[in-house]
């Protein structure tokens, strides 16, 4: 779901990108953060703790927190709120610390 109107704020959405999330294909905008665009596309779960496996969201959304740590092309414990969406990333969620082997 996206803000398409609002009362006071003015969205200039750009261009839409289409991007990878978990093997399947989604879209995004120009300008919006990957979380964002997740979020949009009804993704809710963006990691789980690591000692008791919960659910963690869509939370801080200006990376304070590590609720949103995903692998990005790749590189795991991309804070994802804060990171642009870019045409052709592959994000997949991340299990456990996300350290590289």
């Amino acid at each position: 779901m996206r803000i398409e109107s609002h009362p006071i704020l003015e969205f200039k959405r750009g261009h839409a990108l289409k991007f990878i999330f978990d093997g399947q294909e989604m879209i995004g905008y120009e300008g919006e953060t990957i979380a964002a665009a997740l979020h949009a596309n009804g993704v809710k779960v963006l990691s789980h703790s690591i000692k008791e496996g919960r659910p963690r969201g869509f939370y801080c959304a200006i990376g304070n927190c590590s609720s949103c740590l995903m692998k990005v092309n790749g590189t795991p414990n991309v804070r994802v709120c804060i990171e642009p969406l870019r045409d052709g990333m592959i994000v997949e969620t991340q299990h456990g610390k996300g350290v590289i082997k």
